[in-house]
């Protein structure tokens, strides 16, 4: 991606996070109706982060595929949640902070369908309160990823409509 977000080349996703180059990424925050946030740890077979805790979803976009179309299609795969109510909240610039991911974040808000983590990718997942995903951010970082710890710290972790 170019410093205005418009495609310059397909790298494969090892590549483009090997040589820290600008590129897409989408990454869904999923709210239950008392305004917890569905967290997911990742499966520890993961080549980024093992076993750490993340975003409810998260997905490159592929070729010529939408952010919108890349998020519903990553909900479906890693949570088996099909959903029409994705609201878009914000984007993120590329920077060191994002590991050079121009982010688009969409929400669902109030979520009461189950949700089945896929165990290719994720390994389970909780609805976390705002108190604690505090205390976990501040006493158990390690066991966060760094893409969770940026988001909580830019305040888009505790929104829940």
């Amino acid at each position: 991606m170019d410093d205005d977000n418009r495609p310059l080349a397909v790298l494969s996703k090892d590549t483009v996070h090997r040589q820290l180059l600008r590129h897409r990424s989408v990454q869904i925050l999923i709210f239950n109706p008392e305004k917890k946030i569905y967290l997911q740890k990742r499966n520890n077979m993961m080549q980024f982060f093992p076993g750490r805790w993340d975003v409810s979803a998260r997905t490159h976009p592929h070729v010529g595929e939408s952010t919108y179309s890349a998020a519903i299609r990553t909900l479906r795969e890693e949570l088996n949640l099909k959903t029409d109510n994705l609201v878009r909240v914000r984007e993120l610039e590329a920077c060191p902070a994002t590991g050079f991911e121009q982010i688009t974040i969409f929400s669902i808000s109030k979520n009461v369908q189950p949700i089945t983590p896929n165990p290719d990718n994720v390994s389970e997942g909780y609805y976390y309160s705002r108190e604690e995903l505090t205390c976990l951010i501040k006493e158990f970082r390690e066991l966060l990823t760094p893409n969770l710890v940026t988001l909580w710290e830019a305040g888009l972790l505790s929104d829940g409509g």
